[in-house]
């Protein structure tokens, strides 16, 4: 069933810069699983003798940071601050790691070494085209040692902050010891809670500010198929949850925002070109958090996480999105918006 159109943007521009203005500074703790993304970019111009596969002829080789740790990079780029609460190996990309977070401002201070590979994921691009990726990784739960170590960490990086990020990408940092110590933690300081689940433990997030899931995640947790245009489906699975407000992502057609008071709204995407998804996520919960830290409400922060994320989709891999990049793409959008007329929304 087709979705039905969608409202336009409540923001005011006023009310957008003063946002992003009041989040200058703010102190966002992020605690999740970090990883180190290697993009091998080059041509392909044979197939291999060796078996039915493409050659590619390297040119460049780039290093990201991925996963919680762009999330924190993410954090520092729209002018607030971060530290990445993590676990990482004694490895070379360990090391990578942590020289990165440096560079972007991130003092290193939340994280832990462990006896285990760092993640590492490495893309081969074909100009434009991903030819394959190779995971390198320990997916398995932290050990309780070292799960003692991170929540003490956790605990004092979380008491010297204005927001706190739960990132989840299932490798074993988030166990559910540390995800209810985080949350109780940050309710006691009393700073928003942002979750971006997956699903091992999506039900472990009680008490959260905003748990951000995308539609496929919220799907196979539930075991059944999300039907929007059901005006009960979402409130209950909030209900379910327990959490004050779920933001449903939902790619192109934007997200849905549903909160604790019956309130139920949706945001449209204001990306105009998308040329790779990666990493959108991680823009959107940087913005979330960063936003309910300068004093924005929840639909607030929705709409300008999901700006941010418009202009993200449309750079190559896990990108950065400035301020100054959100204010332009807002006006853009807007333009666009009064050009079209109400028909196009």
């Amino acid at each position: 069933m087709p979705v039905p159109p969608v409202p336009a943007l409540t923001l005011t521009r006023s009310r957008l810069c003063a946002l992003l203005g009041a989040a200058q500074g703010k102190r966002v703790a992020v605690i999740g699983d970090a990883m180190l993304d290697i993009y091998l970019h080059g041509d392909v111009e044979r197939i291999s003798p060796e078996a039915p596969v493409p050659v590619v002829r390297v040119h460049e080789r780039r290093l990201a940071l991925g996963g919680a740790a762009n999330v924190a990079q993410n954090v520092v780029a729209l002018g607030a601050a971060s530290t990445l609460v993590s676990a990482v190996g004694r490895d070379a990309s360990g090391t990578l790691l942590r020289e990165m977070l440096s560079a972007v401002a991130d003092d290193g201070a939340g994280l832990i070494d462990v006896s285990r590979s760092t993640t590492t994921k490495t893309r081969v691009v074909a100009r434009v085209q991903q030819v394959v990726r190779v995971d390198e990784e320990d997916d398995a739960d932290l050990s309780p040692p070292d799960v003692q170590r991170l929540m003490a960490t956790a605990r004092e990086v979380i008491e010297r902050s204005d927001a706190l990020i739960l990132e989840d990408y299932n490798k074993g940092v988030l166990v559910p010891a540390i995800i209810e110590d985080a949350i109780a933690r940050a309710q006691r300081h009393g700073i928003p809670v942002i979750v971006d689940p997956k699903f091992r433990n999506f039900f472990s997030y009680h008490g959260a500010t905003v748990f951000k899931p995308n539609r496929r995640e919220l799907e196979a947790a539930l075991g059944a198929a999300v039907v929007l245009e059901d005006p009960d489906a979402l409130p209950v699975t909030l209900h379910r949850l327990g959490v004050a407000n779920l933001l449903l992502t939902l790619g192109e057609q934007g997200m849905v925002l549903v909160s604790g008071d019956g309130g139920s709204h949706r945001v449209p995407t204001t990306a105009r070109a998308v040329y790779d998804v990666v990493g959108a996520g991680d823009t959107v919960t940087a913005y979330l958090a960063a936003m309910l830290a300068a004093g924005a409400t929840a639909r607030e922060a929705a709409e300008i996480a999901n700006v941010a994320a418009g202009v993200e989709v449309a750079k190559l891999g896990a990108a950065t999105v400035s301020t100054d990049e959100v204010i332009d793409a807002f006006d853009e959008y807007r333009e666009r918006s009064a050009a079209a007329g109400p028909e196009a929304l």
